[in-house]
């Protein structure tokens, strides 16, 4: 279960809180906006948030095989900062003081702000036996106790300074779960969530407090014996309109795990291909698995230490965040930048070109075709001869995009001289002031750029005696 997992958590904590990862930015001040399911009072009243998930996918088997069920999700937990009067020498184990609820509290080298925290949660289900399911329904109540907790903050000297305290509402819900044969040994399972948990007044309740009451994130992972699922995005063509006429409600069902062995759903608030993965080059949660880690990375680094005194106060999650990134070494850095994966040399026809039996050890370079062309040693621009290693001025007349401004009158180093499959000459650099030059020595993207001849001005000393104006064996 550790490729499932990994997925499941990624999608779980999606959104938990983005970049710049503090409670004032505005980004964090939205949130739990993937996959809620609200209490049922309030959604009816709010008319704008859903109060019931509903998963729908197709198995292959009969009336013995077994299915494991197992609804997960966040419960919101309300964090508040207590202040603690001078004279309130009392330790809340012994006696509480009196508290005072404040936006902020600096102790030492700490700040502790207010927050939104979570806590996983998941819903118990029995395995279920298809043949149980065909011949009757099943209705499974669920419930989660409200709690109150309280952690004295106490300074380096150990003098009692505030405290943090942690509310969880009470929960209560039920999982419906039924299943119905569709074609020849092919059977649909549909499992509901239902939220609900009683409210008092639910007309009067503002999102962000309503979501103390919601089942955030949630999502089903759905585990067979005795049977295979099937994809709901690909189904086999005689099931396409089967698969098609199944409903569901605030997630997208995918197949996950092993390929090879189709025997895990996972029912996600996201939108996932099927078998989804985690890149390995990733060093691990940044909570916006849309975004690409080397920019988030490079932004977190250049945050000012104001910036991420404020980003440890947002919660635990967020400190570990940060003391991950920095200590990531150059060669971490460099996996972020990019990867190529499954390169394949293929034939005429666009078919592989090797069976898997005879797949070379080593990858085929994507540059092979290109590389394999005679190289050109010098381009002569405005009357001087220039080569690979000589430094040019940038004067970009495209204006295609925001580099053309942004590099316009920049010093580079010619990295290579190259010409197209249509023969046009074109110059590769890497910018002398760009802090990831030596990714673009290494020909990796974003850091190397291509311009004419035309476009870049020499700045060579032709008349050095060291530096001829023109060579033998070059191609120009």
């Amino acid at each position: 279960m550790n490729a499932v997992e990994s997925v499941v958590q990624a999608v779980l904590y999606e959104g938990y809180m983005l970049y710049p990862y503090r409670p004032t930015s505005v980004k964090n001040r939205q949130r739990w906006t993937f996959g809620g399911v609200y209490p049922r009072a309030y959604a009816e009243a709010s008319g704008s948030d859903p109060w019931v998930t509903q998963t729908e996918c197709l198995l292959r088997g009969d009336p013995r095989t077994r299915v494991a069920v197992r609804p997960g999700f966040l419960q919101v937990i309300e964090r508040m900062v207590l202040d603690v009067a001078d004279d309130a020498a009392a330790r809340p184990e012994s006696g509480e003081p009196a508290w005072r609820t404040v936006p902020v509290l600096d102790i030492d080298e700490r700040r502790y702000t207010p927050w939104q925290e979570a806590a996983e949660r998941h819903i118990a289900v029995p395995v279920l036996v298809i043949g149980e399911l065909l011949a009757a329904p099943l209705q499974i109540a669920f419930s989660f106790d409200a709690t109150c907790e309280l952690e004295p903050l106490a300074d380096k000297l150990g003098a009692l300074r505030g405290a943090l305290r942690r509310t969880r509402a009470s929960l209560q819900g039920h999982v419906e779960l039924s299943a119905a044969s569709v074609a020849a040994g092919v059977y649909r399972l549909t499992v509901r969530i239902v939220n609900e948990t009683p409210l008092d007044d639910p007309g009067s309740l503002k999102r962000d407090a309503a979501s103390l009451y919601a089942l955030v994130s949630c999502h089903t992972v759905l585990t067979i014996e005795g049977g295979t699922w099937i994809s709901s995005i690909d189904p086999p063509t005689e099931l396409v309109e089967v698969a098609a006429a199944s409903r569901n409600i605030g997630v997208w069902p995918v197949l996950v795990g092993d390929e090879q062995q189709p025997d895990t759903m996972l029912a996600s608030p996201i939108i996932l291909y099927d078998f989804p993965q985690i890149a390995p080059e990733s060093a691990g949660d940044l909570f916006d698995s849309t975004e690409i880690d080397e920019i988030l990375t490079l932004r977190i680094l250049t945050m000012t230490d104001d910036e991420k005194r404020e980003m440890i106060a947002t919660d635990e999650r967020a400190r570990a965040l940060l003391a991950r990134t920095e200590s990531l070494g150059a060669e971490q850095m460099e996996k972020l930048h990019g990867t190529l994966r499954q390169v394949r040399a293929l034939d005429g026809a666009g078919v592989d070109a090797f069976s898997p039996l005879e797949a070379p050890t080593m990858p085929v370079s994507p540059w092979a075709e290109l590389d394999a062309r005679p190289h050109l040693a010098c381009v002569r621009v405005a009357g001087v001869e220039i080569r690979i290693g000589d430094q040019v001025r940038l004067h970009p007349r495209g204006r295609a995009d925001i580099f053309d401004i942004a590099l316009s009158g920049m010093v580079a180093t010619i990295e290579s001289i190259e010409r197209d499959f249509d023969d046009h000459v074109h110059v590769a650099v890497t910018v002398d002031d760009d802090p990831g030059k030596d990714f673009g020595m290494q020909r990796m993207p974003g850091h190397r750029f291509f311009f004419g001849p035309d476009e870049i001005e020499p700045l060579v000393n032709t008349s050095s005696p060291s530096r001829p104006s023109s060579r033998k064996g070059g191609h120009a």
